[in-house]
């Protein structure tokens, strides 16, 4: 990078999704606002899901989400990708085609213009890769530069999946490794192998499309994605949300195998704490490490999708998954809620 080119991760104090707000301290912001009913309001924000969806007809239902953060790699035209491709990912995780986004960016007052606009060709290409359209949008001035998607898509209001639909005897399928919160704070400090970067970069630029398409042609009872608030973050809501438990096999968890020898070393995002806050009076270890429980903590930027799937169905999504996803992985089962902890590693 030629000396007079910014560094974007350096303009800004969190990176991705590790700068989202914790999931304890969103549910408390929100604690006492009054949620207005509509029949047709299918999914709103009292839930803890990924969209919005509003039912417009017996056929067609709306699906609508918006994401953005401070950049998470240093050139623009990657961040742009990666806050794309993020965005997106909430519409594949309710089963839905994204089709329609606008542009949200914040950018400082002497951000160089050739910067900003490989930042907005990145979303436009990952955009139009999805098969949708940009159309808009709306930029400010910022200290820190920020940019991110407002989403909308459709899916059919029977087809529609939630991250509260888990059933007891559900497998459980990730479809990307865990450890890109951890491997994007080390690389703010240098610290990170160019090798592994080039990797997790390739993980946060591919879309869910491709589970998302595999996934509505198999009995998936629900979903989310795993981002902000990490695995157990975000597995936690699925329990809770659903009325079951998840038992999650450590050994068969895909993790970055850099970002564990970084996690025994101590280099952890703040999000990382956030999330173990939140989550762990919910987790019971069992035998499980340090580094493997913080990795599952890790806040995924980009991350993939967490599915819950009816086990006569489980080996041939599998199967079809790893066809498009490799990195897709079996990591677990859904049983019966007995009172106490939601999850349970083992």
């Amino acid at each position: 990078m030629p000396e007079n080119e910014v560094k974007l991760t350096k303009l800004a104090k969190c990176a991705g999704c590790g700068a989202k707000v914790g999931a304890g301290t969103l549910a408390r912001l929100l604690e006492g606002i009054r949620v207005r009913q509509d029949p047709n309001l299918l999914v709103g924000f009292d839930k803890s899901d990924d969209a919005s969806v509003y039912k417009i007809s017996e056929d067609l239902a709306l699906v609508q989400t918006v994401d953005f953060f401070p950049p998470i790699a240093d050139d623009p035209y990657l961040f742009g990708q990666i806050a794309a491709a993020n965005a997106l990912s909430d519409v594949y995780a309710m089963g839905g085609e994204p089709k329609l986004c606008l542009n949200i960016m914040a950018v400082p007052r002497d951000m160089p213009p050739e910067a900003v606009h490989d930042l907005l060709r990145g979303g436009y290409d990952k955009v139009y890769e999805a098969g949708a359209l940009i159309t808009g949008g709306h930029s400010i001035l910022d200290d820190e530069p920020k940019y991110g998607l407002a989403v909308t898509g459709f899916v059919h209001p029977d087809r529609m999946l939630t991250n509260s639909g888990a059933r007891p005897g559900d497998v459980l399928l990730l479809t990307k490794p865990l450890g890109i919160g951890v491997l994007t704070t080390a690389a703010r400090a240098g610290m990170a192998p160019q090798p592994a970067m080039a990797r997790v970069y390739g993980l946060m630029t591919t879309l869910n499309k491709g589970a998302r398409d595999v996934m509505v042609n198999h009995r998936v009872h629900a979903c989310t994605d795993v981002t902000g608030f990490g695995l157990l973050g975000h597995g936690l809501e699925m329990a809770q949300g659903s009325g079951v438990e998840l038992e999650i096999d450590v050994a068969a968890v895909d993790f970055l195998p850099e970002a564990g020898e970084l996690a025994r070393m101590g280099i952890l995002p703040e999000g990382m704490y956030r999330n173990r806050s939140f989550a762990e009076d919910s987790v019971d270890p069992g035998a499980a490490e340090l580094w493997q429980q913080d990795l599952l903590y890790d806040p995924q930027t980009s991350g993939g999708l967490l599915m819950a799937v009816d086990p006569a169905d489980a080996d041939g999504l599998l199967e079809a998954l790893r066809a498009a996803v490799p990195s897709a992985q079996r990591i677990g089962t859904v049983r019966e809620y007995r009172g106490g902890k939601r999850i349970f590693l083992k």
